[in-house]
């Protein structure tokens, strides 16, 4: 039986969810929203802010009808059943490789930044090879040392953040607030997109249900705390920082570190580059820790094969471990990461929408649990998740769109090799 003080409880959950979410996109973040819409750039954020809220209040009514792995999978597959199901389940876990991959990648390119000699392309390799098969390690190694590290990690990255919104507040100059509109403020589409990147991950929360204490009970709470917490952190530093560098952030690439520099000199910056490279490390953390478990919740249903699922004494996924770090080194050595946010933004919205529709599914067909969560406002909630999901779709560029079309379609023969080789096994 398996210690249930080594499972996840409520605010290892909450801490979960931030770290998988606040990357390194918010250090670098204000100046591209500045540069596309001005000061109006903060009413962006207000709009994304309702708009991942509900999103994620359909992510936390759905957890209340299920225990197992798998987040948007589970919920796809038992609203709409085994395609549809494994379609989602499968480009999520391509798109969790990749994206670890990537932060992997990111990681060695920001110590590089700090410690000059890790420029070097060999040891920037090493460097790749080395966080990506560590954190495979630690997480065969047990839940409650991921759980330790994951919890500490995600305390450190917020602190640089904290900082800088609390003593940045006095450094604001009202005279930076306006204009409120630019010339490009036609651009709220395309910000919008770009912004709700930084917002992604908070449907992670749910695919590690079976690493936690009460996932019917803590879900929900903890996807709307995280929820509130990221998106007033997100609001609070785009505040300040145009408050602080006005016009001139649309011109800096990194603009907290820039602005911490003015506040509290060298210091200041360093504190902001080393909350950086933690950031970095929290969502290679994260990201370890909920991607092989995206299949073993397909192998537990007989959409891979079955030894994908299967569990050590230590209640890991070996396997699915195994897997997932072997595929995500050749991709991050590859290098070829142009297309991910192309990749990722659209298929996300694979995951959004389907998870939005399964809740009014749910509602009528499923009965209610005991930890019964009922988003309020009956259907408009979850009809304006998805209408402005199809909206922000919409807003994507046509080689956007096809990237996230290929990963659904290179997932379809997947699924009728495995459905032919279940019904040759039946037969037997």
């Amino acid at each position: 039986m398996v210690d249930m003080k080594k499972k996840l409880g409520l605010f290892s959950i909450v801490l979960l969810g931030i770290n998988a979410i606040i990357g390194s996109g918010i250090f670098l973040l204000p100046n591209k929203a500045m540069a596309l819409m001005g000061t109006a750039s903060l009413a962006v954020f207000i709009f994304n802010m309702f708009v991942v809220m509900s999103i994620g209040l359909c992510f936390a009514e759905a957890a209340t009808y299920f225990n197992k792995s798998g987040g948007p999978y589970v919920y796809a597959k038992e609203a709409y059943g085994d395609f549809i199901g494994f379609e989602v389940g499968f480009i999520k876990w391509a798109i969790c490789i990749i994206a670890w991959a990537t932060m992997a990648v990111a990681f060695a390119t920001a110590l590089g930044q700090i410690v000059p000699a890790a420029q070097d392309p060999m040891i920037q390799n090493i460097v790749v090879v080395c966080i990506l098969v560590g954190l495979g390690i630690v997480n065969i190694i047990g839940v409650n040392v991921s759980k330790i590290l994951n919890n500490v990690v995600t305390v450190s990255k917020l602190v640089p953040m904290i900082i800088f919104i609390s003593l940045g507040i006095f450094f604001i100059k009202p005279s930076n607030y306006s204009p409120v509109f630019i010339e490009t403020t036609g651009n709220f589409g395309k910000t919008s997109l770009l912004l709700f990147y930084a917002f992604t991950g908070f449907e992670n929360i749910a695919v590690a249900a079976e690493d936690m204490e009460n996932p019917q009970k803590d879900l929900p709470k903890a996807t709307v705390i995280v929820m509130i917490i990221v998106s007033l952190f997100y609001f609070f530093i785009q505040f300040v920082s145009i408050g602080i560098l006005g016009p001139e952030l649309a011109h800096i690439p990194a603009p907290i570190q820039t602005a911490m520099g003015m506040i509290l000199g060298p210091f200041g910056s360093s504190l902001v580059a080393a909350g950086t490279l933690v950031s970095i490390g929290g969502i290679n953390i994260a990201n370890s820790f909920v991607t092989p478990r995206c299949g073993v919740a397909l192998a537990d249903d007989g959409l891979l094969p079955s030894f994908i699922g299967k569990r050590s004494k230590r209640d890991t996924p070996t396997y699915a471990i195994l897997i997932s770090v072997g595929i995500a080194i050749p991709v991050a050595l590859s290098g070829s990461f142009a297309t991910l946010a192309a990749i990722s933004v659209v298929s996300r919205f694979a995951q959004y929408i389907p998870t939005c529709l399964s809740v009014l599914v749910f509602r009528k067909r499923n009965q209610p649990t005991e930890f019964d969560f009922k988003i309020p406002f009956g259907p408009v909630i979850p009809i304006f998740a998805i209408t402005v999901s199809f909206w922000m779709l919409s807003q994507a560029t046509l080689e956007q769109l096809l990237w996230g079309l290929a990963g659904l379609l290179i997932a379809v023969p997947f699924y009728f090799i495995m459905k032919k080789n279940r019904q040759d096994q039946i037969k037997i």
